[in-house]
C-alpha cells in the first residue's frame, strides 16, 4: 500500500483523538460491512447514502450537524439522501422529500420539514396540514399537489423503499459508504466521524 493511501487513513483516524490506533473504527463494532455491496448512484465518485424519515426525531437531531458536515465534503464524495419507508405512515414523509426535489426545494425547506414535524409539532402526514404548511412558505400548492400526487413522485417512493430493504437499514438515521459500510449506531457526531474515516478508507480501496 502506498505511503500516501496509509496516511490518508491515519489522518481520518486522528479524529478520533487520543491514541489513534486504539480508535480506530472496527468492523462489526462500528459499522457493518456488506457480504455484497449495493450499487450506487454517482459514477466516480464516493457515495454517501443517508436513509431518513421526516417523522425520526433522531434524524431531525442529526440533521444541523449533517448539512455543515455535507458542506466540507471533497469533490470526490457525493451525498444522496433516501427517505426510508418501513411501514405505510411513512409514505407522505417520503412523498414530502421528493416533491420538494421535484420543486428544487429542499435547500430551502428540508431542515424546516423536521422543524415542523418535532418543534412546530405540525403533522405532515397529514395532507391538509401538509399543504398548510407549504404554502405558509410561499410555495405553489397546487402544483405541489399535482407533483405530489404524480406517478412521478409514488414510483421514486417506490425505488427507495426497495434501495432501503436492498441496504436492509435497522433504522434511521443510517448513513451507507458508497454501498459497502453501513454506520447505523453511535451518537451522531460519531457516526459522521465514523463516515469520514469509511471515506478515507473507500479511497484508499479504489486506489489498489
Amino acid at each position: 500500500m502506498k505511503l500516501k493511501s496509509l496516511l490518508c487513513i491515519f489522518a481520518a483516524s486522528l479524529t478520533f483523538g487520543g491514541s489513534a490506533l486504539a480508535q480506530v473504527p472496527q468492523a462489526g463494532v462500528d459499522y457493518t460491512v456488506y457480504d455484497t455491496p449495493q450499487p450506487t448512484d454517482a459514477p466516480g465518485k464516493i457515495e454517501v447514502t443517508e436513509f431518513f424519515s421526516y417523522t425520526c426525531s433522531h434524524c431531525a437531531d442529526m440533521e444541523p450537524l449533517l448539512a455543515q458536515w455535507a458542506k466540507a465534503l471533497p469533490k470526490d464524495v457525493s451525498l444522496r439522501r433516501i427517505p426510508v419507508v418501513f411501514r405505510p405512515p411513512f409514505v407522505p414523509a417520503a412523498k414530502l422529500f421528493y416533491t420538494l426535489d421535484s420543486m428544487n426545494l429542499l435547500d430551502k425547506l428540508h431542515e424546516p420539514a423536521f422543524d415542523a414535524m418535532h418543534k412546530e409539532r405540525i403533522n405532515l402526514l397529514d395532507e391538509k396540514a401538509m399543504l398548510a404548511w407549504v404554502g405558509s412558505k410561499g410555495v405553489d400548492t397546487a402544483k405541489f399537489s399535482d407533483i405530489y400526487k404524480s406517478f412521478s413522485v409514488s414510483s421514486k417512493v417506490t425505488r427507495a423503499d426497495q434501495i432501503t430493504r436492498a441496504h436492509n437499514i435497522p433504522g434511521t438515521p443510517a448513513i451507507v459508504i458508497n454501498g459497502k459500510y453501513l454506520v447505523a449506531q453511535g451518537d451522531h457526531a460519531r457516526q459522521l466521524k465514523v463516515a469520514d474515516y469509511l471515506i478515507a478508507k473507500v479511497r484508499v480501496e479504489q486506489k489498489k
